[in-house]
């Protein structure tokens, strides 16, 4: 099994702490944050993350404000929004601004671990995508 590379980013020290261990334990690479913008710094300096875990209600700058940075500097990072507010609304934008999927607070960690581990074939899937077509652009060009 390929090893899960995550941010978790929530205000929550505790809770951040917490699931940290948990995920640890089921031998995740993890970075964390405690805001959204520590969260997009650590992902400009750790090429490796592929899943970001992260809280819909942060101060400053929220979840959703958040995801629409993500995915518009690290379009191959998988996002799963966690938060113990959710509203449909909530989760409709978060789908919309493309999150992975939402799970709220507190989830279990075994369907976290799912998610996360689906989350991480896409990104494997779409990075698969992206190197056969620019073989196929290679090989087409040295053909003509």
């Amino acid at each position: 099994m390929t090893q899960r590379k995550v941010l978790l980013t929530d205000d929550e020290t505790g809770f951040v702490e917490t699931l940290s261990k948990r995920l640890e334990k089921r031998e995740f690479k993890l970075a964390t944050a405690f805001s959204g913008n520590e969260a997009l710094s650590v992902l400009a300096e750790n090429a490796w993350i592929d899943v970001v875990v992260l809280d819909v209600k942060m101060p400053g700058m929220d979840g959703l404000e958040t995801l629409s940075l993500i995915k518009q500097r690290f379009p191959l990072v998988e996002v799963i929004m966690l938060t113990g507010h959710a509203t449909v609304e909530s989760a409709i934008d978060g789908m919309k601004q493309g999150a992975f999927d939402y799970l709220m607070k507190p989830c279990d960690i075994d369907i976290l671990t799912q998610k996360v581990d689906e989350a991480t074939a896409r990104k494997r899937a779409h990075e698969e995508k992206i190197i056969n077509a620019r073989a196929q652009g290679i090989a087409a060009r040295r053909g003509d």
